[in-house]
């Protein structure tokens, strides 16, 4: 029995394994979660249970959707997300594979020349030297192997720190795919909004156009000054000058989505020119709580497996403060003639087992743990801090969508009221009982509200964009959908 005493013990020690054990993250924002529900989410607009993908066609867009699905296929964002999972997926497989045994197959062939000795091959003797020199030919044809047993742990710890690596890239893709849906999402919106004012400039001037051309038919008839028809062509040349920078801004967000899904800038020019309306959210959009945020939005779950493999790390510097065990071993045919490598007979073994321990490093291995016990302690610090910014995040949006939708409602009804006062004002006008600048002033009125109508169309949607962003929604599930190897 004492004979296998060592075997127990080293299989004993195999079980151990040094460092602390992850005991998950910090309980960040229990406030917040207890609590059940977002602060800013009173309004009966909310619903409950979010979905995790697709949040744009809920806007009932299907170009928007056509841009989100090839953003998603084609830009190089995603491309260098799913780059870094193989990546981490290799680095994870070559862990593996050092918990294992290197093998290797050799051929050798060794020639010596052994003073001192008679082993029955030839002697040089030239009569005047002390000593005999047997030469001896040794021929080896087999395999090597040589395998370093994991004592404490370190490789294993180097494992986990691996597996961790893969699911925090895994979240980095998923993030990566939040951030673009809301990006493309949000210049599609932007361009449509610019467009839409370009229209609104347009039918205004046609309108001012029409006024002066009245005008100075008037001016003929002696019933209007030229005060009349310069103020009114200034107008025209005003409203015509807003057009200008509202093209560059057309061009600047058909590049960003050509860009956004892996195109070169004028590539979507033909698909996004024709004109279409600024796509709305529905009348209630779903939300979920701080608890199902923390557990679903990427970016948490990235800083969470962070602070993994940092508590990992410290297993595998922690290991290095003792023994290691390596195991040599040698399987081979030979012996001193060509033909011993093809005689069964001449079967050579070796096992040589090798213990190292530097126990003697001044300190360097303590400062590793040391440096591995700060990077996990600042994982840490990173995760609740990414906790704490994305619940402001999400309240934030949600504030700024419950009142630009308040703020829409009352715009819609002051555009109404100055399209009504401009239809007047222009019998009244026409029939010579309103001056020009009455007009002209109403004119400006009902432009200024169809435009601040236009644009707060486009912040409640982006508002909108941003309530699904902020929740982390827009992801795919990477087992079923990326195209990249699980990581296991």
């Amino acid at each position: 029995m004492l004979k296998h005493t060592p075997l127990v013990a080293l299989a004993l020690l195999g079980a151990c394994t040094v460092g602390p054990n992850y005991a998950g993250p910090p309980k960040a924002a229990s406030d917040a979660v207890a609590r059940g529900g977002f602060v800013r989410a009173k309004d009966a607009t909310f619903v409950p249970a979010p979905a995790l993908a697709r949040w744009w066609e809920a806007l009932g867009d299907a170009t928007l959707n056509g841009l989100v699905d090839d953003a998603l296929a084609h830009s190089p964002n995603i491309d260098l997300a799913q780059a870094r999972i193989r990546e981490a997926q290799a680095q994870l497989t070559s862990k593996r594979a050092n918990e294992l045994p290197s093998i290797s197959a050799n051929a050798t062939y060794l020639h010596a020349g052994l003073p001192g000795t008679n082993l029955g091959g030839s002697s040089s003797d030239s009569g005047s030297s002390s000593s005999d020199i047997s030469s001896l030919n040794f021929y080896n044809l087999g395999g090597q192997a040589s395998w370093e047993v994991d004592l404490f742990g370190g490789g294993r710890r180097g494992i986990e720190q691996a597996r961790a690596g893969v699911a925090q890239r895994f979240a980095d893709l998923a993030d990566a795919q939040v951030s673009l849906s809301a990006q493309v999402a949000q210049a599609y919106v932007n361009l449509r909004d610019v467009q839409e004012r370009q229209r609104l400039n347009a039918e205004s001037s046609k309108l001012q156009r029409q006024a002066l051309d009245l005008t100075r038919q008037r001016l003929q008839a002696g019933t209007a000054s030229q005060l009349d028809v310069q103020r009114l062509q200034t107008q025209v040349q005003n409203t015509d000058a807003q057009n200008v920078p509202l093209a560059a801004q057309i061009d600047q967000y058909k590049d960003q989505l050509a860009v956004l899904t892996g195109r070169t800038p004028g590539a979507l020019d033909p698909q996004l020119d024709a004109l279409a309306p600024v796509p709305l959210p529905p009348a209630q959009v779903p939300v979920g709580d701080p608890a199902t945020l923390i557990a679903h939005r990427p970016d948490i779950r990235s800083a969470e497996r962070a602070l993994a493999a940092g508590n990992a790390a410290i297993g595998v510097q922690t290991a290095k403060l003792y023994p290691k065990i390596n195991f040599m071993g040698i399987l081979g045919l030979g012996g001193t003639s060509p033909g011993d490598v093809f005689d069964p007979g001449k079967l050579t073994t070796l096992i040589a087992p090798m213990l190292s321990w530097s126990f003697l490093d001044f300190g360097r291995t303590r400062a590793a743990i040391h440096t591995a016990e700060a990077q996990r302690d600042q994982a840490g610090a990173q995760y609740r801090e990414t906790v704490l910014e994305a619940l402001q995040d999400a309240e934030k949006n949600l504030s700024l969508f419950g009142n630009v939708r308040q703020q829409l409602g009352q715009l819609r009804g002051a555009e109404v009221t100055a399209a009504q006062s401009a239809r007047l004002n222009a019998q009244r006008y026409q029939a010579g009982t309103s001056t020009l600048i009455d007009q002209l002033d109403i004119e400006r009125q009902r432009l200024s509200a169809a435009i601040a109508v236009a644009q707060a169309k486009a912040q409640l949607t982006n508002a909108y964009i941003g309530v699904q962003k902020s929740l982390g929604l827009g992801w795919s599930d990477p087992a079923k959908d990326a195209p990249v190897r699980s990581g296991g």
